[in-house]
């Protein structure tokens, strides 16, 4: 499966500027967004299947895959692309066995071990991090930029860097081999979704000047 990683925007609710969450995906797709994962830790099960139901339409639209964090039932009912999981979910090749081979199957991982086991385990890609001090997941590992390249030189999947990642450090990674940058609030909390988009991924890209960084 061939997908293009280099702009993911992680969902939060509580951070958007706007008054919904289908205009903000609407608005960051427009920026320049290349998948969309929708993460809500706080909705009832229905209430979350609602809004996949909702943001799938606007993913749809424009042909952008559409990850579902955690819930594997609701991927599964929405027919979502994928499924992220984290290290204390379900098991990577649990969850391959449940969603099969045709969806998308996102891993998080802050180790070489983990990335190494997810990759074995049947993930398509890794969501590495957290790069930088970050509030929207307070409690997550800490990974060095050393340890990142370890992790690039240990796996071959496609990675995408999450955690902190701003316009002030977006063009870091590239020159890595990462595939793409897993933003929320540098995103979702900007009063113009779609400028911040079109900006990080011009920075990530190189085709922006680094801000003197």
């Amino acid at each position: 499966m061939n997908f293009d990683y280099t702009l993911y925007l992680v969902t939060d609710r509580q951070l958007m500027s706007c008054d919904s969450l289908t205009e903000a995906v609407e608005q960051a797709i427009l920026g320049g967004c290349t998948m969309i994962q929708l993460r809500e830790k706080e909705l009832s099960s229905l209430e979350f299947y609602n809004q996949a139901v909702a943001v799938k339409q606007v993913t749809d639209k424009y042909h952008i895959p559409l990850i579902i964090n955690d819930r594997i039932d609701i991927a599964m009912a929405v027919q979502a692309t994928g499924v992220h999981i984290g290290q204390h979910d379900l098991p990577a090749a649990a969850v391959r066995k449940v969603i099969g081979e045709n969806m998308l199957l996102g891993v998080s991982a802050s180790s070489i071990a983990e990335a190494i086991q997810a990759q074995q385990d049947g993930a398509d890609y890794l969501g590495v991090g957290a790069m930088f001090p970050t509030g929207t997941k307070t409690d997550a590992d800490s990974v060095s930029m050393e340890e990142l390249q370890k992790i690039r030189a240990a796996v071959s999947l496609p990675i995408v860097v999450i955690g902190g990642i701003n316009k002030g450090n977006a063009w870091r990674f590239k020159p890595m081999g990462i595939d793409g940058l897993a933003v929320v609030s540098a995103i979702i909390a900007q009063s113009d979704i779609k400028a911040a988009a079109a900006e990080l991924k011009d920075l990530f890209c190189g085709k922006e000047k680094k801000n003197g960084f």
